[in-house]
């Protein structure tokens, strides 16, 4: 079809316009606007109004983390995951039979509740602070959402290569984005009450949905993006209703997105955050805000970051040398949450008790105390049991080591 396009437009440039294709591109287009399945006034309306308000939450960090504390009641140097557990060959085996109706939805979710157990009690086992549900029912972090929010299309075959042997399919934006229904509800709820435990919500992010699939060429992207925001914000607020006290929003892409030419990064950058900003700015105080970063050098939109106005960032570091702490030493200041990876995910390899406090005290040499979280780099969904278990292991062995040496030098 492009081809012909193609044809039609240098034909049309040498003096011979083929009316009759014209026109019927013409109406293809007005068909495409007019279309229920691709405009949703509702959903225009809502995005229209978004920059009425700059969309922050109604305290200040410093505030929200002392109400999340009580709440929360964490230790110093509290210990978390990113969100993903090893996916199995037999939990894929589940899902891939659910999707072609080989299995009924009892036993589905029979299964999925299960792998759930089996995450929440090892990470209680572990001493894990803040717990993970460990996402099973999700094939993708974006498709996942994709497939249940309107205005996405999937292909059956479109794959796209993410990195090394790792592939997705992007989703397709074609319309006005809503959320028909709550996403994640069921399953956060399920796993928080397996546990007394703090459980995180966890959910992708506008900016990442975006830059990670095929949008529309209708309307420009950040318009889009709003429409996303606002479908999280009601995923977000329905999380918090149901008893989720610590709600994740990843934006793993958010740097990914940056336009090349500088002269386009500021706008880029203000609806970027803007976007992660209307996602959380319903919620309570005493309901803690985290997002995820990856695959990224944050060091030159750091202050895009803290305007993110998140409550805890966890953010990829050991992979980049920990570059990210420079900041910090160049005396930017940072009053959230921040948890800077302390060992790589994307190796087999198995980091010891030591090296993980070793980076840790690195950290506590440019952050306070107050304000450090203990996590790995990234989520845990391409790892084996066999190397998940002793590093988390020693990271949380590693956290303890460190809040005992801080406990006695006071």
């Amino acid at each position: 079809m492009k081809v012909v396009e193609v044809n039609a437009l240098a034909k049309a440039l040498a003096g011979h316009k083929d009316e009759a294709f014209f026109s019927a591109s013409a109406a293809a287009q007005a068909s495409r606007k007019c279309s229920p399945r691709v405009t949703n006034e509702a959903v225009q309306k809502a995005a229209a109004a978004v920059n009425d308000s700059d969309h922050r939450r109604a305290t200040n960090v410093s505030a929200r983390l002392d109400a999340q504390q009580k709440k929360l009641n964490l230790p110093i140097l509290p210990t978390t995951t990113i969100g993903s557990f090893p996916q199995t060959i037999e939990l894929r085996r589940v899902r891939r039979e659910y999707k072609a109706n080989k299995i009924s939805e009892q036993d589905y979710i029979k299964a999925i509740k299960e792998e759930i157990k089996k995450v929440v009690e090892l990470q209680e086992e572990l001493d894990i602070d803040v717990l993970v549900h460990g996402e099973p029912e999700r094939n993708d972090m974006v498709e996942y959402f994709g497939e249940q929010l309107s205005g996405f299309a999937f292909t059956v075959n479109g794959w796209v290569q993410s990195y090394g042997s790792r592939c997705v399919k992007p989703p397709i934006i074609y319309g006005d984005v809503s959320r028909p229904k709550p996403m994640t509800v069921f399953w956060s709820s399920t796993a928080q009450s397996m546990t007394a435990r703090p459980m995180k919500g966890m959910l992708t992010g506008p900016v990442t949905i975006l830059n990670w699939s095929f949008v529309r060429n209708d309307q420009p992207r950040h318009e889009t993006c709003y429409q996303i925001a606002l479908a999280i914000k009601d995923e977000v607020e329905d999380l918090e209703k149901a008893g989720i006290n610590v709600i994740q929003i990843d934006e793993a892409a958010l740097r990914e997105g940056l336009p090349l030419r500088k002269s386009e990064q500021a706008f880029y950058l203000d609806w970027a955050v803007h976007s992660f900003r209307i996602t959380n700015c319903g919620v309570q105080d005493t309901t803690q805000i985290h997002t995820h970063m990856c695959y990224s050098n944050f060091n030159d939109i750091i202050h895009s970051i803290i305007d993110m106005d998140a409550d805890v960032i966890t953010i990829e570091n050991s992979r980049s040398d920990e570059k990210l702490l420079s900041v910090f030493r160049e005396g930017v200041k940072y009053g959230a949450g921040i948890g800077p990876g302390v060992y790589d995910i994307h190796s087999p390899r198995i980091p010891s008790t030591e090296e993980i406090a070793d980076r840790i005290n690195k950290m506590l040499a440019v952050l306070e105390t107050n304000i450090l979280w203990v996590n790995p780099d990234c989520g845990l969904k391409t790892r084996k049991y066999a190397e998940v278990k002793p590093a988390l292991k020693n990271m949380v062995a590693a956290a303890k080591l460190l809040r005992t040496e801080l406990a006695s030098a006071k």
